[in-house]
């Protein structure tokens, strides 16, 4: 052993070892920590509202970016609309199928990587509205005017021949902003 090693030892030998925390000790300790996390907690759940209104706006920009290539893509064809069936009526299942597989100019879709189907798939699925969890797109007709509001009843409202697309969310940020206004 060397010298060190053992004035060490004699010292550590002269001092009492099992001297522990008071419990005024342990009790400043916990109310430091749960002053902490009194002012973090906060903070962090902010945090979580502020990434799902970041996120809903993000993915709004998105899908209005790729219905203006669909849009662009299809040169203007009646079927230029996506939403719009063989029969020029606007439906969700027509929607998910213009923005999820490949296209013909004409509107046409199949699975992705079908000959003859070039353009596309724009989404690789609908996304889910990061505000209410929900991914339904609720189509509205010519005839019928475009919500002033969100009601949390789908993921995203959309007008075909408009081409405006929102989610369709109750609620504001936190700067007031309502989440149907991105």
């Amino acid at each position: 052993m060397t010298k060190s090693r053992r004035i060490c030892r004699r010292w550590n030998r002269g001092r009492t070892l099992l001297r522990g925390f008071t419990l005024v000790e342990i009790l400043i300790v916990v109310l430091i920590l749960a002053i902490i996390a009194a002012i973090a907690l906060p903070r962090f759940s902010n945090a979580s509202a502020t990434a799902r209104a970041s996120m809903l706006a993000d993915d709004v920009r998105v899908m209005r970016t790729q219905l203006a290539v669909f849009r662009g893509q299809h040169r203007g064809v009646s079927a230029g609309y996506p939403g719009l069936d063989p029969n020029q009526t606007p439906t969700e299942e027509a929607f998910i199928a213009h923005m999820t597989q490949s296209s013909k100019e004409t509107g046409e879709t199949a699975k992705p990587g079908t000959a003859g189907y070039r353009y596309g798939p724009y989404l690789r699925e609908v996304p889910l509205n990061p505000v209410n969890g929900k991914s339904s797109v609720q189509i509205i007709g010519d005839d019928e005017p475009f919500p002033v509001a969100g009601d949390d009843s789908h993921g995203w409202v959309y007008k075909p021949h408009s081409l405006i697309i929102k989610g369709d969310s109750s609620g504001a940020d936190e700067s007031g902003q309502p989440y149907f206004d991105y």
